[in-house]
């Protein structure tokens, strides 16, 4: 009898992903969202998959193919549908896209720079005292500014931002807003794990963490993803209390794996100045 030779292990995995992630985000959505009377009540959270087929405009038995993980040619048209009836963010779209096959659509560059050049400004402007750091694909250290490396308790090298998070209580304890910051970093984790879908040191690392920390655990079941983001922070500072700082990751050119993180002080009821020297200062008595 002759047999099919089994598909790529990568294969298999990214269709494992793709699986749970459309379920966790259909169910995340509810009807009232997307316009449906809801008229009766529901034994399940979110969309029925007949319903999330009929958003999209496609088959009700192909759709549910596609969230079973099934091997089946995906268009970049028909994830941009699916994509439009879950109501997905960016970084949720190009997750998708990834686990489907494809290369993500690229954001308009003219917009991109509008929206982002005060930002970016700042950041050329107030670099040179702000703790910086550069991790490798799984969030791990491999160059920390001797700033960052006080502020956050880190080696110059090595350590994994990740684990150190959810396996350190006085890491955590130095977020005010540490919910939201663990949230955010097991949704990065997993949006890096497809820009590498043959790579199953992700899962390794997730299994491991997942085996220490409950949090992560239940919070790597939501299958939520981000991608490298801009965003405020609040860091408590031991000689100077809570700070706010606007924290910046971007891609290092010569090292595409790797994401260079800076903190920027932000401007409040203390001066620019004043919350930058907080910060030197404490690096100083390290």
């Amino acid at each position: 009898m002759q047999t099919t030779a089994s598909p790529p292990v990568s294969g298999l995995l990214r269709r494992t992903r793709l699986r749970h992630f459309l379920r966790a985000r259909r169910e995340q959505i509810t009807p009232e969202e997307v316009g449906l009377v809801n008229i009766e009540r529901r034994r399940t959270p979110g969309l029925r998959r007949e319903e999330v087929a009929a958003l999209a405009g496609v088959g009700v038995s192909w759709y549910t193919w596609l969230e079973q993980g099934r091997d089946i040619n995906v268009s970049e048209g028909i994830v941009n549908a699916v994509s439009n009836a879950l109501r997905l963010g960016d970084a949720e779209r190009t997750y998708f896209y990834r686990l489907a096959g494809h290369n993500p659509p690229q954001p308009t560059a003219g917009r991109r720079w509008d929206s982002e050049y005060a930002r970016m400004n700042a950041l050329v402007e107030g670099w040179s005292r702000n703790p910086a750091y550069i991790t490798d694909r799984y969030g791990r250290i491999e160059l920390a500014s001797r700033s960052a490396r006080s502020l956050f308790r880190i080696e110059a090298r090595g350590d994994n931002c990740v684990l150190k998070f959810f396996t350190e209580a006085s890491t955590r304890e130095k977020y005010p807003e540490a919910e939201e910051v663990g949230r955010g970093l097991v949704a990065q984790f997993r949006a890096q794990s497809a820009r590498f879908p043959e790579d199953r040191e992700f899962g390794r690392i997730a299994e491991r963490l997942s085996e220490r920390s409950p949090r992560f655990a239940a919070l790597w079941d939501c299958h939520e993803v981000v991608g490298p983001n801009r965003s405020r922070r609040k860091i408590a500072l031991p000689q100077a209390g809570v700070r706010v700082f606007d924290r910046v990751e971007m891609s290092v050119p010569q090292s595409p794996e790797s994401l260079l993180t800076l903190y920027i002080a932000r401007p409040g009821v203390d001066s620019v100045a004043r919350e930058r020297d907080a910060v030197g200062c404490h690096a100083e008595a390290a």
